[in-house]
């Protein structure tokens, strides 16, 4: 089995490509469906094996020349090869095949994908990994399967050009540091006041640092720069704001904007184009009435209840994380709407707090961490809900959290794809679950 030749049949959920070997599946990444290779074995499991190409042999009628120098080296994406098209093809027929082989789901209602309407220059946020050496700092991502950082002196295509700028010039002024050894990290994030940047410091000279980074203040060009030493309750201003907004269609009018705000370090949705999007297939998949109650759980900031608000009597939103709590209760603030609630606390709990006092809702919202919704899942129908709609971003968690759902009596009514990572084999799902 020295260098075997391998035909690549089809796109694995990860986005490896997978053909076989002797008889067993053979996992193979920055591949295409068609792919006529030699692979050098990497990795030999009980059912399966893994490898990488040697030599090209006949390249998939979908393969296209990368725009990122760094790609197949970089583990920031892994779908650069693939024409775009193709892409969206493919994210589809992942989510249907999921939801037959786990859900058992015969004839899954999913839909084409929703393409970006970029697929590059999408990410308003990115952590860039930075290495000091002897000559240069690296600013990059991570090589694939490594901890050695690959540099992007050009910067990465997928993030905006703000962002891109930025990083160039937190290199620049950081390779003068004399700890530029010990900040491994960049979280940088754009907003509409501005950029807001994150620099991650494993030493002990904080007052030091600060000061050197205040005194680079104008060359920088944020809107706020913080320093974490360790998890998020760190974070220690430079100076400036750590807090950013974004704008959303309010009652789902382009001529109203709400400007949302959150706090950098909390979840957002990075592709704002279609973040926008997502609102709307929401939104078109609830049909919300004026007399109608929401339940949004795992609402973060309210990104998608807030701007339901004017079209509903009343919302209830939970969420765990402190931050992002406080920003929906300031969001809310914000905008003169009807009775909206936002609470700090699990979903699961508040869920049976709910059920308790015999709370009722016409629709509920429900968009968990990649882990999913298995802890609510099977309770949701207690509310007796006309609609659920579930925004997902891992298929394999939506497709066992779905067929739980229809097991309390709801029905898989639309599956709907949205590419919000481009280039990369995520995929979010927007489904509709209703009463029959």
């Amino acid at each position: 089995m020295n260098n075997p030749e391998i035909t690549i049949e089809n796109l694995a959920v990860g986005g490896k490509g997978v053909g076989r070997v002797a008889g067993q599946a053979c996992f193979v990444p920055f591949s295409a469906p068609g792919d006529r290779m030699t692979i050098r074995i990497t990795n030999k499991k009980r059912n399966y094996l893994e490898g990488e190409m040697l030599e090209l042999l006949e390249p998939s009628p979908w393969r296209t020349v990368p725009l990122c120098p760094a790609f197949g080296s970089c583990g920031g994406c892994n779908w650069q090869h693939l024409d775009y098209s193709y892409q969206c093809q493919t994210k589809r027929n992942l989510l249907a095949d999921l939801l037959r082989r786990i859900a058992r789901f015969s004839e899954p209602l999913v839909e084409d994908t929703v393409a970006a309407p970029s697929a590059f220059g999408y990410r308003a946020r990115a952590q860039f990994k930075l290495f000091a050496t002897p000559e240069k700092l690296l600013a990059g991502f991570y090589k694939n399967g490594s901890r050695y950082v690959v540099d992007l002196p050009d910067g990465c295509p997928i993030v905006t050009l703000d962002i891109n700028m930025v990083m160039q010039r937190l290199r620049n002024v950081l390779e003068a540091s004399p700890e530029r050894h010990l900040i491994p990290q960049l979280s940088i994030e754009e907003g509409t006041e501005g950029v807001v940047a994150i620099v991650h410091y494993i030493g002990q000279e904080h007052k030091q640092l600060k000061a050197f980074l205040l005194k680079h203040r104008e060359q920088l060009q944020l809107h706020g720069l913080w320093l974490q030493s360790r998890r998020k309750d760190s974070l220690e201003p430079v100076f400036g704001s750590n807090t950013l907004s974004y704008n959303v269609p309010a009652w789902l009018e382009d001529r109203q904007l709400l400007d949302l705000k959150y706090d950098i370090g909390s979840f957002s949705q990075v592709n704002r184009s279609q973040n926008r999007v997502l609102i709307r297939l929401v939104h078109g998949l609830l049909e919300p009435h004026q007399a109608g109650r929401l339940l949004d759980v795992y609402c973060g900031n309210g990104n998608l209840s807030l701007p339901l608000a004017g079209l509903v009597s009343g919302i209830v939103g939970v969420e765990e994380y402190p931050p992002s709590i406080a920003s929906a209760i300031d969001n809310v603030n914000g905008i003169s709407v009807n009775s909206c609630t936002f609470r700090c606390c699990s979903a699961s709990a508040e869920v049976e707090r709910l059920l308790a006092e015999k709370e009722q809702f016409d629709y509920i919202l429900i968009d968990p961490p990649r882990s999913g919704a298995a802890d609510i899942a099977g309770r949701l129908a207690l509310f007796n809900a006309r609609r659920i709609v579930y925004v997902s971003c891992d298929p394999a968690t939506f497709a066992r959290d779905a067929a739980t759902i229809v097991k309390t009596g709801y029905q898989l009514s639309r599956a709907i794809p949205l590419d919000m990572f481009p280039h990369t084999a995520h995929l979010e799902t927007v489904a509709l679950f209703v009463k029959p």
